[in-house]
Protein backbone atom coordinates (compact mmCIF):
# COMPACT_ATOMS: atom_id res chain seq x y z
CA UNK A 1 0.00 0.00 0.00
CA UNK A 2 1.06 3.18 -0.70
CA UNK A 3 2.02 5.91 1.67
CA UNK A 4 -0.70 8.48 1.13
CA UNK A 5 -3.11 5.92 0.84
CA UNK A 6 -2.28 5.06 4.42
CA UNK A 7 -2.04 8.18 5.35
CA UNK A 8 -5.72 8.36 4.30
CA UNK A 9 -7.06 5.53 5.58
CA UNK A 10 -5.48 6.23 8.80
CA UNK A 11 -7.13 9.45 8.62
CA UNK A 12 -10.35 8.03 8.31
CA UNK A 13 -10.50 5.56 11.08
CA UNK A 14 -8.84 7.41 13.36
CA UNK A 15 -12.27 10.39 12.53
CA UNK A 16 -14.24 7.69 12.63
CA UNK A 17 -13.28 6.48 15.66
CA UNK A 18 -13.51 9.72 17.15
CA UNK A 19 -16.86 9.99 16.31
CA UNK A 20 -17.62 6.58 17.76
CA UNK A 21 -15.98 7.08 21.35
CA UNK A 22 -16.32 10.89 21.79
CA UNK A 23 -18.97 12.42 19.07
CA UNK A 24 -16.66 14.34 16.99
CA UNK A 25 -13.27 14.18 15.18
CA UNK A 26 -10.03 14.99 16.67
CA UNK A 27 -8.51 17.24 14.12
CA UNK A 28 -6.06 15.87 11.15
CA UNK A 29 -3.31 15.28 12.21
CA UNK A 30 -4.09 13.56 15.39
CA UNK A 31 -6.75 11.44 13.67
CA UNK A 32 -4.26 9.84 11.10
CA UNK A 33 -2.17 8.96 13.74
CA UNK A 34 -4.90 7.54 15.94
CA UNK A 35 -5.84 5.81 12.69
CA UNK A 36 -2.31 4.40 11.72
CA UNK A 37 -1.57 2.97 15.97
CA UNK A 38 -5.26 1.65 15.38
CA UNK A 39 -4.58 0.27 12.19
CA UNK A 40 -1.87 -1.74 14.21
CA UNK A 41 -3.52 -2.87 16.99
CA UNK A 42 -6.40 -4.04 15.08
CA UNK A 43 -4.51 -6.02 12.40
CA UNK A 44 -2.55 -7.76 15.67
CA UNK A 45 -5.72 -8.61 16.79
CA UNK A 46 -7.72 -9.64 13.72
CA UNK A 47 -4.23 -11.86 13.33
CA UNK A 48 -5.36 -13.20 16.79
CA UNK A 49 -8.91 -14.08 15.59
CA UNK A 50 -7.88 -15.32 12.54
CA UNK A 51 -9.52 -13.18 10.53
CA UNK A 52 -8.23 -11.27 7.38
CA UNK A 53 -8.80 -7.85 5.99
CA UNK A 54 -8.79 -7.90 2.12
CA UNK A 55 -8.62 -4.12 0.16
CA UNK A 56 -8.98 -0.88 1.16
CA UNK A 57 -12.31 -1.00 2.87
CA UNK A 58 -10.83 -4.32 4.94
CA UNK A 59 -8.07 -1.62 6.17
CA UNK A 60 -10.20 0.95 7.09
CA UNK A 61 -12.08 -1.30 8.77
CA UNK A 62 -9.59 -3.34 10.74
CA UNK A 63 -7.74 0.52 11.74
CA UNK A 64 -11.34 1.71 12.97
CA UNK A 65 -11.52 -1.12 15.44
CA UNK A 66 -8.43 -0.65 16.62
CA UNK A 67 -8.26 3.10 16.60
CA UNK A 68 -12.08 2.62 19.01
CA UNK A 69 -9.92 0.07 21.03
CA UNK A 70 -7.19 2.25 21.31
CA UNK A 71 -9.58 5.12 22.10
CA UNK A 72 -11.81 3.28 24.76
CA UNK A 73 -8.22 2.10 26.40
CA UNK A 74 -6.88 5.81 26.96
CA UNK A 75 -10.52 6.83 27.79
CA UNK A 76 -10.52 3.99 30.90
CA UNK A 77 -6.50 5.13 31.67
CA UNK A 78 -7.53 8.63 31.86
CA UNK A 79 -11.03 8.16 34.10
CA UNK A 80 -8.67 5.87 37.07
Amino acid sequence: MNLILFLIIGGVAGWLAGLIMKGRGFGVLANIGIGIVGSVIGGFLFRLLGLMAQGAVGELVTATVGAVLLLAIVSKIKKG
